[in-house]
C-alpha cells in the first residue's frame, strides 16, 4: 500500500523498495497491479499527516 501511495505522488518518480531473497520480492511485485483512486490517496496523506 505504501509503495502504491508513493506511485501516486507526482513528485515521486520511483519508489524504491528492497528484497534480499525471491519471497520478498514475490511480496512486492503485486504492487505494480495495484491502483489506488483519488480517494484513497487522499485519505491515506490525511492519515499520513
Amino acid at each position: 500500500m505504501a509503495l502504491a501511495w508513493l506511485l501516486a505522488q507526482p513528485t515521486v518518480v520511483a519508489p524504491i523498495a528492497s528484497a534480499r531473497n525471491l519471497e520478498q520480492l514475490a511480496g512486492l511485485l503485486p504492487v505494480a497491479e495495484l491502483r489506488l483512486t483519488e480517494d484513497d490517496v487522499a485519505r491515506l496523506t490525511r492519515a499520513a499527516a
